[in-house]
């Protein structure tokens, strides 16, 4: 049986990486818990310091369908080259042809770019094409 993953984001302010993330992918950050009308009223709840109600965030596929992603707040900003990261596959695999995929990367990298992110450089090898950008805090990921 397959086991559900989430991915976890190291940052600095999750609820402004959780927004950016959110517009991305097309995913809405995840709602309270039933019985709260939003997370403040939860937070207030249980009793949890407002020096710490953006200490996390998370945000979710509105189907059901991509994994969740968690943004926690630690100390220290990023350092070097991100070991794991995001592709959005956004122009049509393979089969496309690549001035197509370079198309539609084109334009979400325009959005993208539009709320905060930034491009560090492209690439096009074996028939393949991808655009590696910064999300705003500086984690690496990619436009493909």
């Amino acid at each position: 049986m397959a086991v559900s993953i989430q991915v976890v984001i190291d940052c600095l302010d999750p609820a402004a990486l959780s927004a950016f993330w959110a517009e991305a992918l097309g995913y809405v950050v995840q709602a309270p818990p039933a019985g709260f009308d939003s997370w403040e009223d939860w937070l207030r709840a249980n009793h949890v310091p407002e020096s710490e109600w953006n200490a996390i965030s998370a945000v979710v596929d509105p189907d059901g369908v991509g994994p969740r992603l968690f943004f926690q707040r630690v100390p220290e900003p990023k350092e070097g080259k991100t070991r794991v990261h995001l592709d959005l596959n956004v122009g049509g695999g393979p089969g496309t042809p690549v001035e197509e995929r370079k198309q539609r990367a084109g334009e979400t990298i325009a959005r993208l770019e539009s709320i905060g992110a930034e491009v560090i450089r492209s690439f096009e090898e074996r028939g393949e094409y991808w655009v590696t950008m910064r999300d705003p805090e500086g984690t690496e990921f990619d436009v493909q």
